[in-house]
């Protein structure tokens, strides 16, 4: 396709913004969604066709498939990119704080890819991308819902490359370093509804925002990340899994490489867990 339609989730700010921007620049039609309509206001601005999407709301989604494929007759890529941290120990995210952490990370992913590869299969094309993080490789204290949120959407990624590659779809899995975001604020603010005076680990709070906000620490712009995204998907082939920004390299070599005495140990460390006791 000379114009290839892209569907993005989650476009308000960061990355989503930014992928918005970065295939628009390429000539794509861009469909761009989040929550609020009045969010993406300025990409409508652009020329490009805005939904209101709550990724969430299976009836949403399928309402918004419905009107993109309404108003484009198709749907060339799909970006799961909406999705967020919950940070916190373990011991005290609540059962319905970790459903709510996989609901958008993980289940609402996949509800989108079950709405849109059918189409796909149609055109016999497609590529659906979905974006992880090392996060999902590297499990840190303190991040243990995210983490096995983004571990479970990589396995469900690739999953869905093994199955759909018959019918001509193809699936790549982002696993971004630090990239500049809004992410660390909306963390640290998420972390705040799971703080006490009564947790274990109180005496760690400044451990356990500075895990909450560390993927903001020396972070690659987003208009980087999104300019070097878009180059590797827009390939006729691309690339199964795409590391990219800072820290997505090294962090899980370091794990490969690293005993996992050794890693734990350091890890424990820097999030103060040698000394709490």
């Amino acid at each position: 396709m000379t114009r290839p339609v892209v569907l993005i989730t989650g476009c308000s700010s960061g990355i989503g913004k930014a992928l918005c921007l970065a295939f628009h620049r390429r000539g794509c039609r861009v469909v761009a969604t989040a929550r609020r309509l009045e969010a993406i206001a300025d990409l409508a601005a652009q020329g490009m066709l805005t939904l209101p999407l709550d990724v969430t709301d299976a009836v949403g989604i399928k309402t918004a498939i419905e009107t993109v494929v309404a108003r484009e007759g198709r749907i060339d890529i799909l970006v799961n990119n909406a999705g967020f941290g919950q940070f916190g120990p373990l011991m005290d995210i609540s059962s319905t704080q970790l459903q709510v952490q996989f609901q958008t990370n993980v289940i609402a992913p996949l509800a989108l890819v079950q709405q849109v590869a059918p189409i796909m299969k149609q055109q016999r094309s497609g590529a659906i991308v979905n974006i992880g993080s090392i996060s999902g490789l590297v499990t840190t204290p303190f991040a243990g819902a995210y983490c096995a949120s983004k571990a479970a959407l990589h396995s469900l990624s690739e999953a869905l490359r093994l199955e759909l590659a018959p019918f001509g779809i193809q699936v790549v899995t982002v696993q971004p370093g630090a990239i500049q975001s809004n992410f660390g604020q909306a963390a640290e603010q998420g972390l705040a509804q799971v703080l006490s005076p009564e947790s274990w680990y109180a005496p760690l709070e400044a451990k356990l925002r500075a895990r909450a906000t560390l993927s903001q620490v020396q972070a690659t712009p987003a208009e980087v990340f999104a300019e070097q995204l878009t180059t590797a998907v827009l390939r006729p082939h691309p690339s199964t899994t795409v590391r990219l920004g800072k820290k997505s390299r090294w962090l899980p070599l370091l794990k490969q490489v690293l005993p996992p005495r050794l890693m734990d140990f350091l890890l424990k460390r820097q999030f103060g867990l040698t000394q709490i006791l």
